[in-house]
């Protein structure tokens, strides 16, 4: 019997800001120390290139798991890495602190791929805007 998988990714939503997000602009995150954060790696890699990957792409690459996997290892091992990563479910998009913490609104295509645009951008404001839109908002730092 196999297990079933959890997605974390969706389909034409704007995760909008954290309504307790304290920049008032997109802010690219920093290196701590000499280690990368899961904001700069998240950020690197949807920055780097708009709509290319799903959420799920992201969130399973600069997870812990996803980060221990060789670059080269075997697409074989990358995929039961992934399978096994994802037969649990996972924190989305909405738990980023992009959209937490650093002013990253986060959209997604019709096909799951994802891109980012800062809170004060005028793109950020068309999609706030756009009923064909689905709106929800990145997830509260603090309790209300």
């Amino acid at each position: 019997m196999t297990k079933p998988l959890y997605s974390t990714n969706c389909f034409n939503p704007l995760i909008r800001v954290a309504e307790d997000c304290p920049a008032q602009r997109g802010e690219e995150p920093q290196l701590r120390g000499s280690q990368p954060t899961v904001a700069v790696l998240q950020f690197q890699m949807i920055a780097g290139a708009p709509y290319k990957y799903t959420s799920d792409d992201v969130v399973f690459a600069t997870s812990s798991a996803g980060r221990a996997l060789d670059p080269k290892a075997a697409k074989k091992a990358r995929s039961l890495a992934r399978e096994t990563f994802f037969s649990r479910g996972q924190a989305c998009m909405r738990a980023s602190p992009l959209g937490k913490r650093f002013g990253w609104g986060v959209h997604a295509d019709a096909e799951g791929r994802i891109a980012l645009f800062a809170v004060d951008s005028k793109r950020y404001q068309a999609l706030a805007g756009d009923p064909e839109v689905a709106q929800t908002r990145a997830m509260r730092s603090k309790r209300a």
